[in-house]
Parts: structure tokens; C-alpha cells; sequence
């Protein structure tokens, strides 16, 4: 089947988060609270889990939460503050780390992501985005220097739903008007981005940057991945 255009997840795909732990760190000692950057990253990450197990699969976690994206953020910072025995963090530090983390300064483009996405558009594919994320990835995507590359950006916080759910490809296909055998999703989750793709009909490659248990490590190696003849024209 020919492609006619490509969607990508965003963290972990074309985006990193290489100073995470710093981050959440300075915040957390402006507030009087001193920790361990690489201490601090994998508490983050350990309760970032620890929420995605609460989460219903395919339940957008953002929306889904009484007091919105930002209720839920608030609620994590609190939990990485008691998972370090920490008090209770005050309103002000969340909301900090909310607004760092909505500009590319918290941020790494991948060099193989920023490569690839001129490199198909000169193929005649269209592009989009399909990722877990709350309202502020379209200016995340603008900051990033990104947000010209894609024909359509879809985020769980917006259609209500999160990969896996077929709702939120389906959305994706309605924006660019193509049938989904037509479209290929590429991400880091094998649960989220290739079983929830592949499940309606589109094609999907499984990003695994740090080993090759996947179908690749590197975004470059995507063009050669692609029917020959894949294009839009």
C-alpha cells in the first residue's frame, strides 16, 4: 500500500527530555527544597507510572482529572514530594514546572527527528502528530521550531481520549481526509503507537531508540522503510 503520510508520538520520538531531573530539581530547591537531580528524575518517572496505572487504558488522563491538565500535574508534583519525604509542595512550584515544560528550553529535538520530517515533506508526505499530551503541545511544537511541519496535530486533552483508543487515530484520518491503510504512525510505544494504529487499519513502525528490538532506533532510517513510490502527489 502506498503511504501517503506519516504520524509521529512526540516524547520520546521526536522530542527528549534530557534535563528532567535537573528541572524538577532547581524548581524544587527555588522553593526551599534541595534534591538530587538524578534522584529526582526517577521519582518523576516512578510516578508518572504510578498515575498511568490509575489511568483506564485509553482514558485521557488530563481531561479526566476533576480539576483538568493542571489539577493533574499539581497532583503528580505533589506525589514526587511525598515519594521523597518531602511537605506538601505549595501551588506556585507546580505551576512553575507547568510553564517550563510548555517551552523547548525543558526540551531536546532530536537531530534524526528534525532530519527526517524535511526529508519526507521533500517526498510529497504529509505529516501529523499523535500523542498523549495536554493543550500545550501546539505552542510546545511552535517553540520547538516543529509546528510548520505537520498538516494536523492531535492531543488526547483535546479529542478526550489517549492511545491506545482508536478515537484519537481516528481523528488524525479525519484531518488529513485519507483512509488509514494510506497512513503510517511511528512511535516509542508498541502498546500505544503500533498495537493502537495498527487496530484500525494503519500502519505502524515501533520506535526503540536505546536497543533494536524494534523496527527502528533512528528516525533517518525511516525514508528507506517507506513503499517506494509513497507520496502524496
Amino acid at each position: 500500500m502506498t503511504i501517503a503520510a506519516v504520524s509521529f508520538d512526540v516524547t520520546g520520538t521526536l522530542l527528549g527530555l534530557p534535563r528532567l531531573g535537573e528541572i524538577y530539581a532547581e524548581a524544587f530547591q527555588r522553593h526551599g527544597h534541595r534534591v538530587d537531580a538524578s534522584a529526582m528524575a526517577k521519582v518523576v518517572l516512578a510516578v508518572w507510572q504510578e498515575l498511568s496505572i490509575r489511568t483506564r487504558l485509553g482514558e485521557d488522563r488530563f481531561s479526566a482529572h476533576p480539576e483538568g491538565a493542571k489539577g493533574f500535574w499539581r497532583e503528580l508534583v505533589g506525589r514526587v514530594a511525598a515519594h521523597l519525604e518531602l511537605p506538601a509542595p505549595t501551588p506556585f512550584l507546580a505551576a512553575e514546572l507547568f510553564e517550563r515544560f510548555a517551552h523547548v528550553e525543558a526540551w531536546e529535538v532530536y537531530a534524526d527527528a528534525a532530519a527526517v520530517l524535511p526529508a519526507l515533506r521533500a517526498r510529497g508526505l504529509r505529516l501529523g502528530v499523535v500523542s498523549n499530551f495536554d493543550a500545550r503541545l501546539p505552542r510546545l511544537l511552535a517553540d520547538c521550531g516543529l509546528a510548520g511541519a505537520f498538516d494536523a496535530v492531535v492531543y488526547s486533552e483535546e479529542v478526550g481520549v489517549e492511545k491506545p483508543h482508536p478515537a484519537i487515530f481516528e481523528e488524525l484520518l479525519e484531518r488529513l481526509e485519507l483512509p488509514a491503510a494510506s497512513v503510517l504512525h511511528v512511535g516509542d510505544s508498541r502498546r500505544d503507537d503500533v498495537e493502537g494504529a495498527r487496530a484500525i487499519g494503519m500502519q505502524a513502525l515501533w520506535l526503540t531508540r536505546d536497543s533494536t528490538r524494534g523496527d527502528l532506533r533512528l528516525l533517518t532510517e525511516l525514508p528507506d522503510r517507506l513503499p517506494s513510490g509513497s507520496a502524496s502527489d
